[in-house]
C-alpha cells in the first residue's frame, strides 16, 4: 500500500507542478491562439491528473487538503473544458454536463455542512469548508443559469470557461502554498494559505472575463 501510495503521490506532484508551471505561463501570454490551445491541453490534463490523484489518495489515507483539492480541482477543470464546446452554436448540455454539476452540488453542500460544524467545534479551519464550499456553489448556479437560457447568453460560455480554467489555477497554487506552508513564519494560521490565492488572483478572473468577452 505504502508503494501505490507512493507512485500516486508522484503523479499528483507531476500534475499538480505542471498545471502550475503551464498555468502561470498562460497568465501572462496572448490568449486564444494555437500557443494559447496547446498549453491549455497540457493545463487540462495536468490538473486532471492532480485532482484524481488527490481523491484517490484521500481515500486511502483521509486528509482534508487532498480531498477539498481534488473535488474543487476536478469540478473547475472538468466544468471549463466542457463550455468550450458552447463555442459552436446550436450545442446543448450532454448527461456529462449534469453529472459534473451535480458532483458540486452535493459536495458543495457537505462543505458548508461539515465547516459549519468545525466552527461550532471553534475550528477555523471550518473557515476553508464554507468558502470553498460556496465558490462551488456559485458556480453550480451559473451553470444552471447558462442551461435555463437555453444556451443563449452572448459569450457566456467564454465568461465560464475563463472563471473555471482561473479557478483551477488557483486550485493549483492553493495546493503549492499550503504544501509548502512550513517555509513562512509560524504565527500564520494555516487557513491563510488556503484562501491567499484566491484573494490574489480572484481580481484577475473579473479583469480578463471583462477583456476578452468584449473583444469576443
Amino acid at each position: 500500500m505504502k508503494e501505490v501510495f507512493f507512485i500516486l503521490l508522484c503523479l499528483h506532484i507531476a500534475g499538480g507542478g505542471l498545471g502550475l508551471l503551464v498555468g502561470t505561463l498562460i497568465l501572462f501570454l496572448r490568449k486564444g491562439d494555437s500557443n494559447h490551445r496547446k498549453l491549455g491541453l497540457l493545463f487540462y490534463g495536468g490538473m486532471c491528473l492532480a485532482g484524481v490523484t488527490s481523491l484517490v489518495m484521500a481515500i486511502l489515507h483521509p486528509n482534508y487538503f487532498l480531498f477539498i483539492v481534488g473535488i474543487f480541482t476536478l469540478y473547475m477543470n472538468l466544468s471549463a473544458k466542457r463550455y468550450l464546446r458552447f463555442k459552436k452554436n446550436g450545442q446543448e448540455a450532454l448527461a456529462m454536463d449534469y453529472v459534473i454539476s451535480i458532483f458540486m452540488l452535493v459536495f458543495g453542500i457537505i462543505f458548508i455542512a461539515f465547516g459549519i460544524y468545525l466552527l461550532i467545534q471553534a475550528k477555523n479551519f471550518g473557515i476553508v469548508f464554507l468558502v470553498f464550499g460556496g465558490i462551488g456553489l456559485r458556480f453550480v448556479w451559473q451553470d444552471y443559469q447558462f442551461q435555463q437560457s437555453g444556451y443563449s447568453i452572448r459569450l457566456a460560455w467564454l465568461s465560464n470557461h475563463i472563471q473555471r480554467m482561473m479557478g483551477t489555477y488557483i486550485a493549483s497554487l492553493t495546493a503549492f502554498l499550503v504544501v509548502n506552508s512550513s517555509i513562512f513564519p509560524q504565527f500564520i494560521p494555516s487557513f491563510v494559505f488556503w484562501l491567499l490565492p484566491g484573494f490574489i488572483v480572484g481580481p484577475l478572473i473579473g479583469r480578463f472575463v471583462k477583456k476578452y468577452t468584449r473583444k469576443a
